[in-house]
């Protein structure tokens, strides 16, 4: 992801519904507490050590937050739906995208549709024993459990 994009404030003056101005903040504070860049920074060097390297997947062509690998299709969806529902299977939209992740074709763009396909029901019995587990939790409401 481009963290530094993430960052930088908003050049357009907003007025929300009362008339106030909106702020141009964006996630530059929280960026810089968490330094997301910075843990993968670390990940890479440990993976060194091992004489292994940090694969990373070009995120604009993926999509996994949007894609379904039932239909091979891409739907957007907005930052507050958490959950993804197949036809009467609901997944937690952050657990269905690591899954997708973990299934990419070799050119790091497309996902392999035969990997997504063996495995799902796997993740699917992983997936409703974590939610399961985390039902009923504080502080979970980032994941909408």
């Amino acid at each position: 992801m481009n963290f530094a994009g993430l960052q930088k404030r908003a050049k357009n003056t907003e007025k929300n519904d009362k008339g106030k101005f909106k702020k141009k903040k964006r996630f530059g504070k929280s960026l810089a507490n968490k330094a997301p860049s910075m843990l993968l920074t670390i990940i890479d060097r440990k993976l060194g050590y091992y004489g292994e390297k940090l694969i990373e997947i070009n995120t604009l062509e993926a999509k996994a937050s949007q894609f379904n690998h039932f239909d091979r299709t891409y739907t957007k969806k907005t930052l507050s739906q958490r959950w993804d529902d197949f036809n009467g299977i609901r997944i937690q939209r952050d657990l269905y995208s690591a899954f997708l992740i973990m299934n990419i074709s070799d050119d790091l763009k497309n996902f392999n549709m035969d990997k997504c396909n063996e495995r799902f029901e796997n993740f699917y019995r992983l997936h409703n024993i974590e939610v399961g587990r985390l039902t009923g939790k504080k502080n979970l409401s980032s994941i909408a459990i």
